[in-house]
């Protein structure tokens, strides 16, 4: 197996305070960013504790001996590296994975994608360095692994909702999680007809189960489909995120460049600030072309449309 550059471990609330206290101890360094508790590094080891989860994600040099000789028996109580098919061995079976992309997003499309895993397919992806897109926060980074992905031969499919048809959709659907649930189905029919005996869909869950049951077509409504929070750490799930990712941030960089405008992920000020220059060089019916307009913030853009210079 070729040596480890990254490593997605879920944590308890608990275990990831007491991570903290731990790194403290050892020396780490720490800063505050986005979506995390925290992030500490030492030397070429970095730590990043999302809120989301909790989770790690650890990256860098010396990775594999702190998992085996820190985290493992210090804070997760067990050997998980390099047994991951004792532990989760649902991972190495046959199923879909399926993610999004751009749901949080004012700029750009709300992307899904579903990929199909063995056990072959999985332990070449695990072995490539796959993990959740949310942990990733360089673009290069997406598309080297998106192209591993396509590489690998594993089936996939991406259906890519751009602003326009999103906010067609929402006006018919009136409810994100029923938008969602829309493009999983979708995905998630695709793929049968491409892998036709696959038994399993999993995604994260973002609403109740029965939202996206009741929108499988025939083909979804035959296999098992689970949703469970930290969906993320199967392997297909975050081949599904990763593409979907690839995705969105592909449109925002076309998109920008035809516009002349750099389109920002989120809903920062900064996000703000781009929406408000479309406005004033092409006008307010540029907004629903490159935006999701129920978010508040196309709302406040619009509302002080005319008083942009």
């Amino acid at each position: 197996m070729p040596p480890l550059h990254s490593q997605t471990v879920p944590l308890s609330p608990d275990q990831a305070e007491k991570l903290r206290v731990i790194l403290k101890d050892r020396g780490f360094s720490f800063e505050e960013k986005p979506y995390m508790l925290y992030a500490a590094r030492q030397e070429k080891l970095n730590i990043a504790v999302y809120e989301k989860g909790p989770k790690a994600v650890l990256q860098g040099k010396g990775l594999e001996d702190f998992i085996t000789f820190v985290l493992e028996p210090e804070i997760l109580g067990e050997a998980r590296l390099g047994y991951e098919e004792v532990h989760s061995p649902e991972q190495f079976e046959p199923h879909f994975g399926i993610d999004e992309s751009g749901k949080g997003d004012l700029f750009g499309p709300l992307v899904i994608a579903g990929v199909y895993l063995d056990g072959d397919l999985a332990r070449h992806l695990r072995d490539s360095g796959i993990q959740d897109s949310k942990a990733i926060s360089s673009d290069k980074k997406i598309r080297d692994l998106a192209a591993v992905i396509r590489k690998s031969g594993a089936p996939s499919e991406i259906i890519v909702i751009k602003p326009e048809k999103y906010n067609q959709l929402y006006r018919s659907i009136g409810n994100l999680n029923r938008l969602l649930a829309w493009g999983h189905a979708r995905v998630i029919e695709n793929l049968c007809a491409r892998v036709p005996k696959c038994p399993r869909a999993l995604s994260d869950k973002f609403a109740d189960s029965r939202v996206l049951q009741k929108a499988l077509l025939e083909n979804g409504k035959k296999i098992q489909l689970d949703q469970r929070t930290k969906a993320e750490s199967d392997y297909a799930v975050a081949a599904a995120s990763i593409l979907a990712r690839e995705g969105f941030i592909d449109w925002l960089d076309k998109s920008g460049k035809e516009l002349g405008v750099t389109l920002a992920k989120g809903v920062s000020p900064k996000v703000k600030s781009a929406a408000s220059t479309l406005i004033a060089e092409y006008g307010a019916d540029i907004l629903p072309k490159v935006a999701k307009m129920h978010f508040k913030t196309a709302a406040e853009v619009l509302g002080t449309a005319d008083e942009i210079p």
